[in-house]
């Protein structure tokens, strides 16, 4: 065997033996992924779609102004308790509570329902690409 081919395979048998080594009943037992929240989306297609995370911070008692989402809104309350009025229709989300929106609904507001904590809202977007997130309400 030529020394140019021993290099290749003793570097993969080290990797391979590394990850054994990570993988031995000496460490905690592995937790498999949970999915969270699941959602189907009626699209006729995924082409020249747009991925927009975006984390939204309230402030103690912090109310948002009415607006709109033209486009699917995920979201997921990462910390603090919410309450927020869609459609006409109150939910109450604290954190690790996920949702979905349809597109164009009235946002009413969201509300921080506590008095001294911040609350803080990771919203996931999915549209065609150059699609505005947020419409304002007009009055």
């Amino acid at each position: 065997m030529k020394k140019s081919a021993i290099i290749p395979i003793a570097f993969c048998f080290a990797f391979v033996m590394n990850a054994k080594a990570q993988h031995s009943g000496d460490s905690a037992p592995e937790i498999p992924p949970r999915v969270i929240f699941k959602q189907f989306i009626e699209t006729s297609g995924l082409k020249e779609q747009e991925v927009k995370m975006v984390i939204v911070n309230f402030s103690p008692g912090e109310v948002s102004a009415p607006h709109r989402h033209p486009i699917p809104t995920f979201g997921y309350v990462l910390e603090g308790e919410l309450e927020s009025t869609f459609d006409g229709k109150v939910y109450h989300y604290k954190a690790g509570d996920a949702f979905y929106e349809k597109p164009d609904g009235l946002h009413s507001g969201t509300r921080n329902m506590s008095k001294d904590k911040p609350a803080r809202l990771l919203a996931f977007f999915v549209g065609d690409k150059g699609k505005p997130f947020l419409v304002p309400e007009k009055k």
